[in-house]
């Protein structure tokens, strides 16, 4: 490597320290619900706090995952109580003491809300777990971990078929409206649901090496590779029937470069040398795939239409955080300096659109000319600090 490329690689994780810093301090200093506990469910582009908002596990379990992360990444113990916070304010409210699993929402008070066993909601659950547990060595986080995974594949894995049914109701039931949000299809199995629940034991396997977590693992990969993927455009297919019959031909960018690194750290996790090696490839032609995705202005759209011929002109933060991340790891898989131009171009499109310099944090997005999407969320049920500050996270990790 060239000088240049050290300064650059030096500067890139130098400038995210400090971002993950920002991030952190964020939701430290404007997010905590002091009066009725927890984190508050929502709070609008102009940081006003919007009262009795609801609270999401999603949400909340992002909380969790990124400080519990951000320490195991810089050992700062200040990040700890923040952790510890979400941790017991899932415990306490979220996890259905009863049925098992996680509530999609509570009220402000803490009350159940939303009762629905969302699949996405447990995965992140397992996830923020597994992270905390790395941070803190707490066994019943370790327990509640092991006993979600359990319940999802009791519950959720389709036998027959393979895959995670999306969702069920309060009792585990089958339920009419499977969808996340309200964006989404009505469908039986999503690349979504999928993508996260292989993040989460991707996490778990990391503290928790069991056979059977391993043969998950690895049937998830091969969901990615056998249905998934469309082998023909390099795009993932968003959503299936149950009998992964295709429902949907939407290409979303954001989670196209996402899911190259996730899927590769997966692989590498159960050190299954056939996988990986396949799924190295296949990350190149993903993150090829993405680049018809990116402005003018190295921002990278967020959804497109292909029978329509529609873009959706928006740029979303998560979006582009997955493509720092994406094209970091396609830049690390071939050398090829292309793609680490593509991540430090993302990088530097978001320090000029994105981030929040007078209120902090990062906007949802802008629109196509240059515009934020101010009626957007700066906190809530989707909008989290976890995108973001784990794209600091990872590529920190990576330079070392």
């Amino acid at each position: 490597m060239s000088g240049l490329g050290d300064r650059r690689l030096i500067n890139y994780k130098n400038e995210l320290n400090d971002e993950l810093n920002n991030i952190l301090n964020y939701w430290i200093n404007n997010t905590v619900d002091i009066v009725d506990g927890g984190y508050y469910g929502r709070i609008d582009n102009d940081n006003n706090i919007i009262d009795h908002s609801p609270k999401g596990s999603v949400l909340n379990a992002r909380i969790l995952w990124s400080f519990s992360a951000a320490y195991n990444q810089t050992k700062n113990t200040g990040l700890l109580p923040w952790a510890h916070r979400a941790y017991h304010y899932i415990t306490d409210n979220f996890i259905d003491k009863e049925y098992g699993g996680v509530y999609w929402s509570v009220d402000y008070l803490g009350k159940p809300l939303d009762t629905k066993k969302q699949v996405y909601a447990s995965a992140f659950t397992i996830y923020a777990l597994s992270e905390y547990y790395k941070a803190t060595k707490l066994d019943e986080a370790f327990a509640e971990a092991k006993k979600l995974f359990r319940l999802l594949v009791e519950k959720s894995y389709d036998t027959e078929r393979t895959g995670y049914l999306e969702a069920f109701t309060k009792e585990w039931e089958p339920i009419a409206d499977l969808r996340l949000s309200a964006k989404d299809a009505n469908e039986k199995k999503s690349m979504n649901t999928h993508l996260h629940v292989l993040e989460a034991y991707t996490t778990l396997y990391s503290i928790w090496p069991d056979a059977e977590l391993r043969t998950q693992i690895e049937t998830l990969l091969n969901n990615f590779l056998d249905y998934i993927i469309d082998h023909e455009t390099h795009h993932l297919v968003l959503f299936f029937d149950e009998d992964w019959s295709r429902r949907s031909g939407t290409v979303s960018y954001g989670h196209d470069i996402e899911a190259t690194w996730l899927l590769l750290e997966a692989a590498e996790a159960i050190d299954h040398h056939e996988l990986v090696a396949k799924i190295k490839l296949i990350c190149i032609e993903i993150s090829n795939a993405t680049i018809e995705g990116i402005d003018t202005d190295n921002g990278l759209w967020y959804e497109y239409e292909p029978s329509q011929e529609h873009l959706i002109k928006e740029k979303h933060w998560w979006v582009q955080a997955e493509a720092m991340v994406g094209f970091f790891n396609t830049w690390q898989i071939t050398g090829d300096k292309k793609y680490l131009d593509l991540s430090l171009n993302n990088w530097d499109f978001v320090k000029r659109h994105i981030l929040d310099k007078q209120n902090g944090e990062w906007f949802w997005g802008v629109y196509a000319d240059g515009s934020v999407m101010r009626t957007e969320d700066k906190a809530g049920i989707w909008k989290c600090p976890y995108h973001n500050s784990r794209a600091c996270i990872e590529i920190m990790r990576r330079i070392g």
